[in-house]
């Protein structure tokens, strides 16, 4: 691997779904010591997938104490939790239904409801309830997993949307038009940036050219406005998605 400030560049994307799931592992681990329990936020996408099959195999999934784990979900599609292109039947295909989880402890994001801005509010409310937030504070997820588009989007957080503008809510409605399934669910900024650390999980040749954008630049594309204010944020890529940035060149 090679490492510059919050990026570490993995050969392949079998040793990031490794890497990952030693952070992920490290972080429940001192979650747990220190707190008493492990707010987990999931997403969604091919990259994450083989995250959570390595997190699964015994090797690490025994490690952790999924009894004080919870899990939340970075954002959803209208699609019932069945559908092919549910981030939610990803995560629980890939890792949720293979650990000894609660159920309770499990809130998945309910895209499939026909009011999308009620359903972002009640999830809004669940996030409060579980943590136990009060009004007017935010909730502070241990870890929060994130992935980026080719657009530079990350959650369904999309460039030109009016809810990269929202500085209030933690959860929102989104309608992307040029998506195949446009109405979503996602968590916003302010929460994203309240966590204690978040991880961006990226593979792949065809995002070299976005992953060297957002890494130079300090705005303008969603996933740059991603900065945690009391918190770290780590970049994991493969060396075909890091193929442009100066890291991996310097290898």
């Amino acid at each position: 691997m090679a490492s510059d400030a919050n990026l570490t560049v993995c050969a392949d994307p079998a040793t990031l779904a490794e890497a990952a799931a030693h952070l992920i592992v490290d972080a429940a681990t001192e979650a747990v010591r220190d707190r008493g329990r492990f707010l987990f936020c999931l997403a969604g996408g091919e990259t994450p997938r083989a995250t959570y099959a390595r997190l699964a195999l015994p090797a690490f999934s025994e490690r952790v104490r999924w009894d004080r784990t919870w899990i939340f979900f970075g954002d959803e599609r209208a699609v019932p939790p069945d559908h092919p292109e549910s981030n939610y039947r990803m995560a629980h295909e890939a890792l949720l239904s293979r650990v000894p989880i609660p159920a309770s402890q499990i809130f998945r994001m309910r895209g499939d409801q026909t009011d999308a801005e009620g359903a972002a509010a009640a999830y809004a409310a669940e996030i409060a309830a579980a943590i136990g937030t009060k009004r007017g504070e935010l909730p502070r997820f241990d870890m929060v997993l994130l992935g980026l588009g080719i657009d530079g989007h990350t959650a369904s957080l999309f460039p030109g949307s009016p809810v990269l503008r929202e500085v209030f809510r933690t959860v929102a409605a989104v309608h992307v038009a040029a998506a195949q399934i446009p109405q979503r669910l996602t968590l916003t900024f302010p929460v994203l940036n309240a966590a204690a650390r978040v991880v961006f999980l990226v593979t792949g040749p065809e995002k070299a050219k976005i992953v060297r954008t957002v890494l130079s630049e300090h705005g303008g594309l969603p996933a740059a406005l991603v900065r945690p204010t009391d918190g770290e944020l780590i970049w994991l890529t493969d060396r075909a998605a890091a193929a442009l940035h100066p890291v991996s060149q310097a290898r």
